[in-house]
């Protein structure tokens, strides 16, 4: 007898993002390093602004960097779209800071399991180094409501993937209504 494996779907859950009260946690640890680990604060700050993943933030080059508008391109791994996303000034001119520092083409020239040891330095609670890309995807939902732009931030191809965003913020929104 042949078994048909059912794809079973994703499911955002609070253990993948970081709540409210560990995302300030998170900026104020952030903050408190900034000016001593200028490198690894600009790193999670770009994956908090971006949604990208550790490995796209990894991949940036110099010429990745636009100073015309102050925004990134993000290569798209695993089957993502490429795009390119606005950084707010002060992140922009950190990463740029982070260019004279770099001796090559890489603007963060460090491996990916490095990375994973800097954020268990740094992460407010014990969750995944992905869970800031949930972070960044679940606020700019709940703050545009706009399933499409976070498509397009996030680099998914089918929107399919992007909606998990969307029935997990409502889904919470709806039964705080009903319940609360």
């Amino acid at each position: 007898m042949t078994r048909i494996k059912a794809k079973v779907r994703y499911a955002l859950n609070k253990n993948k993002y970081l709540l409210d009260p560990e995302y300030d946690r998170l900026i104020h640890i952030l903050d408190s390093f900034r000016d001593k680990d200028r490198r690894n604060c600009t790193l999670f700050w770009l994956l908090l602004h971006t949604g990208a993943r550790a490995q796209e933030i990894l991949n940036l080059r110099v010429d990745d960097l636009n100073t015309f508008d102050e925004s990134i391109f993000i290569r798209g791994i695993k089957g993502s779209n490429d795009r390119e996303l606005p950084l707010p000034s002060w992140l922009f001119k950190r990463v740029m800071n982070e260019t004279q520092n770099s001796d090559n083409q890489m603007i963060f020239p460090i491996t990916y399991n490095r990375l994973r040891q800097i954020w268990e330095m740094y992460r407010p609670v014990h969750k995944k180094l992905h869970s800031l890309r949930h972070t960044f995807a679940i606020r700019l939902y709940r703050k545009t409501k706009d399933l499409r732009l976070v498509q397009v931030a996030l680099g998914h191809r089918n929107i399919t993937n992007t909606m998990v965003y969307a029935d997990y913020a409502y889904s919470q929104q709806e039964l705080r209504k009903l319940i609360l």
